[in-house]
């Protein structure tokens, strides 16, 4: 089946919102974007009958419960979300016949890694929210070992809650800011992602066999406290930024100390050029003046 009809779950999200930008430049698929009112993802039962209605050639399921600390208390929900309606878009995915795109983190894996992790590295979640997206992906997997899962990692954009959002505004709030120094990832640009996930859909079109685990997140490491200077840099802020330790900063749920991604795979699948983060932070940053 060629895929011309694409239903997209999350559409007021980081994700959701950046694919909708890009269909708009994408004119080979029609889109429909479904938000949590439309198709509510709490309610995993109804998921079938929505699809249904839409018939749709390809699903790519954006939503997410992402709130990592409430999902430490909010387990049911968390993990319905993230794993049971995951796995039940895969299995639907299945009987149709149709690519399943969805996605999941960096924080599947313990932290403990000192290189970075592959698609085949072992799970080890250390908080309530890992451990769903983890579920997520070996349920979907289970019933569907055709469904398409990209992890990724410290996702940003110029629409929605998020790190970016958040330090641009506290640093006009504050003179000083202590932010976490001993946590390493690679920051993901949600528009770069956006467009990922269209060469899949466009990869698969043409003939190609995509299935399985992916890592995608932008090239180049940071840590929280590197990644917030450079955001006081580009924004032209003046606030006093401190490096601390992560046991300065308790959350409910723990992070993951080191939790950078191998991109390899999709890059040499996609023949795909990853930008660097700084300069998808850039484009952010333009974004949001513009606005």
């Amino acid at each position: 089946m060629r895929i011309q009809k694409i239903l997209v779950t999350g559409a007021n999200g980081q994700l959701g919102w950046a694919l909708s930008q890009a269909a708009k430049v994408t004119p080979n698929f029609e889109c429909i974007f479904l938000d949590r009112h439309a198709m509510d993802l709490s309610i995993p039962s109804e998921l079938e009958r929505i699809v249904e209605l839409f018939a749709p050639s390809a699903i790519i399921n954006a939503a997410a419960y992402t709130a990592v600390d409430k999902a430490e208390t909010e387990t049911k929900l968390a993990h319905t979300i993230n794993a049971e309606a995951v796995a039940v878009f895969a299995s639907i995915a299945k009987n149709k016949n149709i690519p399943f795109i969805t996605y999941s983190t960096d924080y599947v894996f313990s932290g403990n890694a000192t290189s970075p992790y592959t698609t085949d590295s072992p799970l080890a979640p250390i908080n309530f929210y890992g451990q769903t997206k983890a579920d997520g992906e070996l349920m979907a997997l289970a019933v569907n070992p055709d469904a398409i899962i990209i992890r990724t990692s410290w996702v940003f954009s110029s629409h929605g809650n998020n790190f970016v959002k958040t330090m641009i505004r506290l640093m006009k709030e504050r003179d000083s800011l202590n932010i976490v120094g001993d946590q390493k990832g690679r920051p993901t640009y949600a528009k770069d992602l956006a467009f990922a996930s269209i060469q899949v859909l466009n990869a698969i079109n043409a003939g190609a066999t995509i299935k399985g685990i992916y890592h995608y997140a932008n090239a180049g490491e940071t840590t929280w406290f590197d990644f917030a200077q450079k955001i006081k840099e580009l924004a032209g802020l003046d606030c006093q930024l401190t490096a601390i330790n992560s046991d300065q900063f308790p959350t409910p749920a723990k992070r993951p100390a080191y939790s950078v991604l191998d991109t390899q795979k999709i890059e040499k699948e996609l023949n795909l050029y990853i930008p660097h983060w700084e300069l998808a932070l850039s484009d952010c940053i333009l974004q949001l003046k513009n606005n």
